[in-house]
């Protein structure tokens, strides 16, 4: 039996919570996976801690963890990754729109030597309002970061354990973990999944996850790009401010020199010049992008450890000198049964 634990965030999900386990079942059964169900609800206001309760007296397969009120996808994502004993780890909602019966195909990528597949929401069922933007931002994401998803934003997602050993998610960062594994050298892929009509509850996200998705994209490619040597982009663009005011600095004093000398030009009175508040602004923001960036490598010296800094996937060697580690070893992916077309 292949082992699977799926991780689904939960928030005012009490109507659709008890099918997802009886879709989730019925696949579990058909393919001989042995799924642990563990359910996060992150501070509902509805009954869905009741339902959560009633799944797991009724199956002993389903862990239900509750927050004391809403702390983000983000937090639910990471409690459920904490308590995931399992080599195989699938996030999904709890909205029916990710179709459990994908779940194979999913494997099946995953078998080909990826360590993170995302699913890619081909025909969403979603208002155009909510598909452009994504659209756009997927784009984005790819540019910026180099990992090329057409759907960065979907929840359907599996993973192999190991990866979160060494990815960490704050925030709203859930969404980049794809990007955060590839820059710990994990290999990322993707797979075309059906994706269903909403029939239960309302989408939790409005116009600000735009603005919040943007900022966080930032975030993750300045820690991935920059997280352990912060001075290169901070020291860089202070540097630049710096070059730019001396340049400008040395046109000022060269004109005030020729306009002394010529008595054909007009005199040049720098306090009376904006290029001068120009040139000192540059100066200023020059030092202190410098100190910033210095303080940000004191910071990184301070805190980094030794595992941070890369990413072991094997060893090998005598056994006495082979250093254990924590988790579980996750076994070869059997091979998966045929899925439908996309």
């Amino acid at each position: 039996m292949t082992p699977i634990t799926i991780v689904i965030p939960a928030f005012d999900e009490a109507a659709s919570l008890s099918e997802l386990h009886r879709q989730l079942r019925e696949v579990a059964a058909a393919h001989d996976y042995r799924l642990r169900m563990v359910v996060v609800d992150d501070g509902s206001t509805d009954n869905t801690w009741q339902v959560v309760e009633q799944l797991a007296a009724e199956d002993d397969h389903v862990l239900g963890i509750r927050f004391r009120r809403n702390f983000g996808k983000a937090a639910a994502l990471t409690a459920g990754f904490d308590v995931a004993e399992d080599p195989y780890v699938v996030t999904m909602d709890a909205d029916l729109q990710d179709d459990p019966a994908e779940l194979p195909l999913l494997l099946k990528k995953l078998s080909e030597g990826y360590d993170v597949v995302s699913g890619w929401k081909v025909d969403r069922k979603d208002p155009w309002h909510k598909t452009l933007p994504s659209k756009v931002f997927n784009k984005l994401v790819g540019w910026l970061t180099g990992v090329k998803l057409h759907d960065h934003n979907c929840g359907f997602k599996l993973y192999r354990r190991e990866v979160f050993d060494e990815v960490r998610i704050y925030g709203e960062l859930h969404r980049f973990v794809p990007v955060l594994a590839a820059a710990r050298g994990f290999k990322v892929g993707e797979v075309p999944v059906n994706h269903r009509p909403r029939e239960f509850g309302h989408s939790k996200y409005g116009v600000m996850r735009i603005v919040k998705g943007l900022l966080d994209l930032f975030t993750v490619k300045f820690i991935t790009g920059f997280g352990q040597r912060p001075q290169h982009l901070l020291g860089a663009t202070g540097l630049v401010a710096f070059l730019f005011g001396f340049v400008l600095l040395c046109y000022l004093a060269v004109m005030w020199c020729v306009s002394r000398i010529s008595p054909s030009i007009d005199p040049v009175h720098l306090h009376e010049t904006a290029a001068l508040y120009y040139a000192l602004a540059s100066f200023l923001i020059g030092g202190q992008f410098l100190s910033v960036g210095l303080l940000g490598e004191m910071i990184t010296a301070f805190l980094i450890r030794k595992a941070d800094m890369y990413s072991v996937s094997a060893y090998t060697g005598p056994e006495e000198r082979v250093p254990r580690t924590g988790g579980p070893q996750t076994p070869p992916v059997p091979p998966a049964q045929e899925t439908h077309d996309h």
